[in-house]
């Protein structure tokens, strides 16, 4: 199907990259690196890429991340202005210092094609929340709009796509140094769940916390019927993430059942991708739909 321009996006959506393909949406990949070697944000193309990433932390190796450079966004956005116009939606600035390289990458290439559009927006999303960001500009893509008009879509919605999760282990936290030694200790100890979500700014906040997995699945659903759009008849359409942990994930999925009964049948399962979890660890379940404008 030809579209009016070339909607690209970032590993860190967490959606299989097949999906991505079936879309036509070209991906740039970010990487990590552990135990000395690099590797690729997978997104599901190696069925034991994620394992094998989780046996290595929980053999102590600790993964780093980093921006995408701008020599890899040359190479991407060339191939495509190439072909047509293009948008590219970032990873989160709060999250990512990827924008300013994307947006000074743009600029230039604006320059050399200046017969071609390049839009750069900040998704101030992460996870599979950027990309249902993604999903929706790429829906209106297929129904014949602008590259101007989906722009504008994504920015107004982009804060309007809520993130709430939840992680009842702090491992992670603490050897990332987002979380005290003795904080995530006494937290793990006692099973206390730190809540969070995306902030206006595309930052992570932790608002509350609670004790034990069941209270921080209830919590959560309780904050998705309240900030879904329409409330508990939202039926629009939501993910549930999870870092290794998908008994957690179905458990999350059965008690958004009565919050919100429209939308049920609508919500699938998702791995959290290697980069998101380099940071989050296993154990974090998260829940992302479209809902009021998120605050500070």
């Amino acid at each position: 199907m030809a579209h009016s321009f070339i909607l690209s996006c970032e590993s860190t959506v967490d959606m299989p990259y097949s999906y991505m393909q079936s879309r036509d949406i070209p991906v740039i990949f970010y990487s990590y690196t552990m135990g000395g070697e690099q590797y690729e944000d997978d997104m599901g193309r190696d069925s034991g890429a994620l394992p094998r990433f989780y046996e290595m932390l929980k053999a102590g190796k600790m993964p780093s991340t980093s921006q995408i450079n701008e020599y890899t966004y040359v190479e991407h956005f060339e191939e495509l202005l190439q072909k047509g116009d293009v948008l590219h939606l970032v990873f989160s600035s709060g999250l990512t210092a990827s924008l300013r390289n994307a947006q000074d990458v743009a600029k230039e290439l604006s320059a050399k094609y200046p017969d071609r559009k390049i839009i750069v927006i900040d998704s101030l999303c992460a996870c599979t929340g950027y990309g249902l960001l993604v999903e929706g500009a790429a829906d209106l893509r297929d129904a014949g709009a602008s590259i101007d008009e989906a722009a504008e879509w994504a920015r107004k919605y982009s804060t309007r796509v809520q993130h709430q999760f939840f992680s009842t282990d702090l491992t992670q936290f603490k050897r990332s140094g987002r979380v005290s030694g003795p904080a995530a200790t006494f937290g793990t100890l006692l099973g206390i769940c730190p809540l969070m979500h995306l902030n206006r700014e595309g930052r992570i906040i932790a608002y509350d916390k609670v004790r034990g997995k069941k209270n921080a699945i209830e919590a959560t659903a309780k904050a998705v019927a309240e900030l879904a759009e329409n409330g508990s008849a939202y039926s629009g359409r939501c993910y549930i993430s999870h870092s290794n942990c998908p008994d957690l994930a179905e458990a999350m999925r059965e008690a958004l059942r009565d919050k919100i009964p429209a939308a049920y049948d609508n919500i699938s399962i998702l791995n959290i991708g290697t980069i998101i979890a380099s940071h989050c660890g296993p154990g974090t379940v998260a829940v992302f739909f479209y809902g009021s404008e998120r605050g500070e």
